[in-house]
């Protein structure tokens, strides 16, 4: 089968352009019976963040799309870290410069730098202008003797053969025309971004290449390096960027882009996964809610289009809505559920009196059995709006009767209604047993009975309607609290 890479460098946190690259990478390789691999990037040093190599591997067990080697879990073509693979890029710049494809340059920092300013200053484009492509082997052997710094350049060469991008079509750019020789090794044996990924890609047997369409003017360069390889090319398709809805491109700056941030606010990784592949394309259908199974049976990377994709993040909610129903109504992903949300009780209602019988597995079940649909994010259901279900409030019967003189009253008729309601409460016909309740009642108003059933229900003012309450507590714990109340 295929073998594909993710290969990203470890200078931050892996954010959702960085999830949808791997994304398409995970899912090409599963519809193909192939691998996926992780590699990670750090050839540019100054630059590496410590821990983010380790953390965006983390994330991408968190999405559910594991790598199937890496630097965690190793594998048969490793290491998968560049920087522990320096002899092996220190032994293919040898063999460009043996052959003539590759060469030594002693231009100082100081010489590319003016030859840059020179270019800006003419407002051209800065290149190198291939100064020690003419150096005879006697000129190199006395600028080594005398112990000059050299890097080592890749010769460009004209007439570049087009390739068909699995995305783009046929594609070509004349490298040679638009920039000078590349610097492929540094002088501390470093290899740039270019070099290194030719000489992985081929030894760790990449297939296809699926990487973000930023690099397709590099391709050209790429291949070049190939051939003068004498190595078979893999497969070529650049992914369209994913930008902000409005067209501008995602910012990292806020930090709201990183999959940290949304595992910490509670959002499902299959909401992402679907997101970030419903406002791009390479699917035969497009409609919310798609698990991984379903992107994987949709996929054709035929499908893929040139434009970019546009991200609505406002719109995060509302498909995490729909996959979070998805896990409430799966008896074993709920038993996670329910586990997840008596830690959030915990946590947001610790200090209160939360009774021991509310964060019964059997009570919070139900409360999310009936909150299904109605909530986007877990943590829904620990906002104030919510706080009836968790602190039981603790009411006299005397604040009641400053409400209605028939509070013992009312609370009988309620506890009927209870008893016999208890089978099948739902809002509606609670509205209408309420309205003719309170028709039963001598002199006490609609407004003020539901004043005070919110009261003994939640101990406070505002919140939902009391028929969404009494359903959501269910018609045990409506009359317990109703008893309770009465009582005191």
């Amino acid at each position: 089968g295929p073998r594909v890479r993710f290969g990203p460098s470890p200078t931050g946190f892996l954010h959702l352009g960085g999830l949808r690259t791997a994304l398409y990478n995970y899912i090409f390789a599963k519809k193909h019976r192939g691998t996926f691999i992780l590699r990670v990037e750090d050839t540019d040093q100054n630059r590496v963040v410590p821990g983010a190599a380790e953390g965006i591997e983390d994330m991408l067990h968190w999405a559910g799309i594991p790598p199937d080697e890496s630097p965690g879990r190793g594998g048969p073509a490793g290491p998968y870290v560049q920087s522990q693979r320096l002899e092996l890029y220190g032994r293919a710049g040898a063999a460009l410069l043996a052959s003539g494809a590759a060469y030594r340059c002693f231009c100082s920092p100081r010489r590319l730098e003016l030859l840059r300013r020179d270019a800006l200053r003419s407002q051209q484009t800065p290149r190198y202008d291939n100064r020690c492509r003419h150096l005879t082997p006697a000129e190199v052997a006395q600028k080594l003797s005398q112990g000059l710094d050299c890097v080592i350049r890749f010769r460009l060469e004209k007439g570049v053969e087009p390739f068909q991008d699995l995305v783009y079509g046929w594609n070509k750019h004349e490298v040679a025309e638009v920039e000078g020789d590349p610097v492929i090794l540094k002088g501390d044996g470093f290899p740039t971004y270019h070099l290194a990924n030719v000489v992985d890609d081929h030894y760790m047997g990449i297939t296809h290449v699926l990487r973000g369409t930023e690099w397709l003017t590099s391709t050209s360069k790429h291949l070049l390096l190939y051939k003068a390889f004498g190595w078979e090319p893999p497969q070529f398709g650049h992914l369209p960027l994913l930008l902000n809805k409005d067209g501008g491109k995602l910012s990292k700056r806020q930090g709201d882009i990183f999959l940290e941030r949304f595992a910490r606010d509670g959002f499902l990784p299959e909401a992402l996964l679907d997101i970030v592949t419903n406002c791009g394309s390479g699917f035969t259908e497009k409609q919310m809610g798609r698990t991984l199974e379903e992107l994987i049976s949709q996929f054709e990377v035929g499908r893929i289009t040139t434009h970019s994709a546009l991200l609505d993040l406002e719109a995060l909610p509302e498909f995490n809505r729909i996959h979070l129903t998805r896990h409430i109504e799966n008896h074993g992903l709920r038993q996670k559920l329910v586990k997840e949300l008596q830690g959030l009780v915990e946590l947001v209602y610790g200090d209160q009196q939360v009774d021991p019988d509310v964060l019964e597995n059997e009570y919070v079940e139900r409360v999310l059995l009936l909150r299904k649909g109605h909530i986007s994010l877990l943590k829904n259901l620990v906002s104030s709006d919510y706080s009836y279900l968790w602190v039981r409030p603790s009411v006299s019967r005397q604040q009641l009767q400053t409400i209605s003189a028939e509070a013992d009253e009312i609370g009988k008729l309620v506890l009927g209604l209870m008893t016999r309601q208890a089978a099948a409460l739902t809002v509606e016909e609670l509205n209408k047993d309420l309205r003719s309740l309170q028709q039963q009642t001598r002199e006490t108003k609609y407004s003020s009975m539901m004043q005070l059933l919110r009261l003994v229900l939640s101990g406070r003012q505002h919140g939902p309607s009391v028929a969404e309450m009494m359903v959501t507590l269910g018609a045990e714990e409506v009359c317990g609290r109703i008893r309770r109340a009465l009582s005191s």
